[in-house]
């Protein structure tokens, strides 16, 4: 049988995104760009997650360049990756900000051997997307333009099903940031794929504006997530 692990690990090496995008937006897929990607996110995954639990699910919006755009674990930069969880990345340095936030929430929930055991983190849209902006190519989010939602819908449906399919708990999903929880409600009603939404704001939003209410984030999310 198969573990959770391996699971991951196959739905990653065949990720890939071959339909339409509005014109000035790409898709970035790290797994293709760097082979040190797939190389880390198969040594994360079967450190954390060899085994065949059943996990509860938070839900991102879409990798950042930065984060699992390089890594290929969610809201993990190379720092993160090195300092916590030990893996080392030669070809990559990144300071992602939102991995700030999910690590220090991490380590209050118990470290992230508990914390893994227990959650599984990913997204509808599982890789980076980017938009021109003034000649440069800066972080975009599925949900920032019509068109692009549309075009990525049904891709981002399959995934969701795909990752549930790890053998997630559906009676509730977690989902980061309130305009990706509007979107992910309307996939939900499509498609029936969770019980429950619960929101959590999003860790860019809460690292940029709510700095300082830090730790009162960071215990809204323990309680949600361990259900307390």
């Amino acid at each position: 049988m198969k573990t959770f692990a391996d699971q991951v690990t196959q739905f990653n090496r065949n990720l890939k995104y071959s339909g339409k995008l509005p014109d000035n937006f790409q898709v970035l897929n790290p797994y293709l760009d760097n082979p040190e990607t797939m190389m880390v996110m198969e040594k994360f995954y079967q450190k954390y997650y060899n085994d065949s639990n059943q996990r509860k699910f938070l839900v991102g919006i879409n990798p950042s360049r930065h984060g699992a755009g390089v890594t290929g674990v969610p809201f993990t930069d190379t720092k993160r990756l090195d300092s916590v969880c030990g893996i080392k990345m030669e070809s990559a340095h990144t300071h992602e900000i939102s991995s700030v936030f999910i690590y220090d929430m991490i380590q209050s929930y118990g470290g992230a051997e508990v914390f893994y055991k227990d959650i599984y983190i990913n997204s509808p849209f599982p890789l980076a997307i980017v938009r021109k902006s003034k000649g440069n190519w800066i972080n975009a989010n599925y949900y920032d333009d019509k068109e692009l939602f549309r075009d990525v819908k049904d891709f981002m449906i399959d995934s969701l099903k795909k990752h549930i399919s790890l053998n997630l708990d559906t009676s509730e999903v977690f989902i980061l940031g309130k305009k990706n929880a509007e979107f992910i409600s309307k996939l939900n009603q499509e498609a029936d794929l969770f019980d429950k939404l619960t929101v959590l704001e999003h860790p860019r939003y809460i690292q940029q504006y709510k700095s300082k209410e830090k730790d009162l984030y960071i215990d809204k999310y323990i309680l949600a997530l361990k259900n307390i």
